[in-house]
């Protein structure tokens, strides 16, 4: 497979990771972008691994997630007591487009990490032996010095389990409600509202229709103290699933039923720039900061179409990507 662009930040011009990739990601170690392993499905010996390693990762989720670390300058599986530092992610099973959809998370970070300035875990892709790709992704929730940092999603701040609340717990909510937990939790909240929102338009604005109770955290820093946890599984959803929706979560941005009367074709009611303008004052954001954080995400951003032409997609899935992304921006700027 011929790589012209940085698997990692798709700078152009690079068959493997660039040096600031791997700066970033790897702190500067020569790390290749093939994995040893064939993807999990392919060989025999390796789905053991795999299996065996799957049984040691702590992190939530439907997907499969591995546990991997760096030894020496090699990726490789973690073994039995070992302590992984980094998050691989196969290909999911059960979706549309299926091989796309590291590719699609992989864009989707970077777009919010370049694009719009949201703090992300970082990530890159990464090939098994076979070519097929995967998305890996650096844990945040350790310190410099290795020891493990509190880190806790929004389900269990909200005290929502499936004993409790259901096989949908992780749904049932607003953003508007977790809005309330930051002010709760999070002592300097009016610096991590603003992060919050941010996220809320841009899961909107790319179509991350998975944005629910766990995919939000509060993360210990080294004072003691919570803040917003880096930003993770950010993807176009709509890509791999048909969604009837526009937000992940049941009750959408409010406790309380509220909409404007934005409308496509004079119909369906859709979320607009309004919508957003009043959820940022329900959280607790002024209205001069609001619209200045809702400038970026109204004006196109040539920089979107660059990343998504340079990204690991296909030329096919590239075009529902930016169509998709043109749709909520058109709407974003409907009244």
């Amino acid at each position: 497979m011929e790589i012209r662009n940085c698997p990692g930040l798709l700078t152009e011009g690079y068959s493997e990771y660039s040096p600031l990739f791997l700066r970033r990601m790897f702190s500067g170690r020569r790390v290749s972008h093939i994995l040893p392993y064939n993807a999990p499905e392919i060989d025999e010996e390796d789905q053991k691994r795999f299996m065996q390693n799957r049984k040691r990762i702590s992190i939530s989720g439907m997907q499969e997630k591995y546990s991997v670390l760096l030894d020496k300058n090699n990726l490789r599986l973690t073994e039995e007591k070992e302590r992984g530092t980094y998050i691989l992610k196969p290909k999911p099973h059960g979706l549309k487009k299926v091989l796309m959809a590291p590719a699609n998370e992989h864009l989707t970070m970077q777009l919010a990490s370049q694009i719009y300035q949201i703090s992300t875990a970082v990530n890159g892709l990464v090939f098994f032996s076979n070519n097929e790709p995967a998305y890996l992704t650096k844990r945040f929730d350790f310190g410099t010095d290795g020891v493990k940092l509190g880190k806790e999603d929004f389900a269990t701040l909200a005290g929502k389990t499936e004993e409790n609340a259901g096989s949908n717990f992780r749904y049932e909510y607003s953003y508007e409600g977790i809005a309330e937990l930051i002010k709760r939790y999070v002592g300097a909240w009016k610096v991590e509202m603003e992060k919050f929102f941010n996220l809320v338009v841009f899961n909107f604005l790319f179509s991350n229709g998975d944005a629910h109770l766990k995919n939000f955290s509060l993360l210990e820093t080294l004072n003691g103290d919570y803040v917003l946890s880096p930003a993770y599984d950010l993807m176009d959803t709509r890509i791999h699933v048909d969604e009837d929706g526009f937000f992940a979560l049941t009750n959408e941005l409010f406790k309380e039923w509220y909409w404007s009367d934005c409308r496509i074709k004079n119909e369906q009611h859709h979320p607009c720039k309004e919508d957003f303008i009043v959820f940022g004052r329900k959280i607790g954001i002024a209205t001069k900061r609001v619209d200045k954080l809702l400038a970026p995400f109204i004006k196109e951003q040539a920089g979107v179409e660059i990343l998504v032409q340079r990204s690991f997609l296909d030329d096919g899935t590239k075009m529902q990507y930016l169509n998709h992304y043109h749709e909520r921006m058109e709407m974003l700027n409907m009244s």
